[in-house]
């Protein structure tokens, strides 16, 4: 019998050793080797080293200096009462849609109330979808073009700045499909918000 056996514990063991111990390390010791910043997260830092973020998960801008990113449908414990939850936009610890359907009322009067807002900031232009849609994880990063610029009006005039000189930023923070195939044109929100704090700006001319 241990004639029988031997042969099969010796293969399980090698293969375990394999690809549940070499082959994982390996790999990772590869990925961080050509890509070390994908591999430790895709972190953003300041300047001086402060982390700001991930280039890989949004975060919640609320204030209207800043463009903002999709409504995000996270939630967290209640510290109130720990059966419930409360709303945590970007709550990387809990990824997740909302789950409501087309008809739930929770969902519309969210949506309107989302969009009276939204053109109250720029009743010039249609509010693209995404700037009233969530994403399935709740932690989408980027925003589409025109998402993006649709927020210029509202950011120029917070920060008194030029809506030309805004849109320019936004041109410039536009990234293609990968391979030209994979994805959408997008705008990381994070990046657009770093680069709009580091740029010198033109100020709005008065009329």
């Amino acid at each position: 019998m241990l004639r029988h056996l031997r042969p099969t514990l010796v293969l399980l063991t090698g293969l375990t050793l394999v690809t549940g111990l070499a082959y994982p390390l390996a790999m990772t010791g590869l990925a961080g080797a050509l890509f070390p910043a994908q591999a430790e997260g895709s972190l953003v830092r300041n300047a001086d080293g402060t982390l700001v973020g991930s280039a890989l998960i949004g975060q919640s801008f609320t204030s209207p200096r800043y463009f903002h990113g999709r409504p995000s449908a996270t939630v967290a414990p209640d510290p109130a009462d720990s059966t419930k939850t409360v709303p945590a936009p970007y709550n990387a610890a809990n990824s997740g849609g909302a789950n409501l359907g087309p008809t739930n009322p929770a969902l519309i009067d969210r949506v309107k109330a989302d969009l009276a807002t939204l053109k109250a900031d720029n009743p010039a232009d249609p509010v693209p979808q995404d700037l009233v849609t969530t994403s399935g994880s709740g932690l989408d990063p980027d925003v589409s073009p025109e998402a993006a610029l649709f927020q210029v009006p509202r950011v120029a005039k917070a920060r008194g700045l030029s809506e030309d000189a805004l849109r320019a930023l936004v041109a410039g923070q536009i990234r293609e499909p990968s391979l030209g195939i994979v994805g959408e044109r997008r705008v990381n929100v994070l990046a657009l918000n770093r680069a709009l704090d580091l740029a010198p700006m033109p100020a709005q001319q008065a009329r």
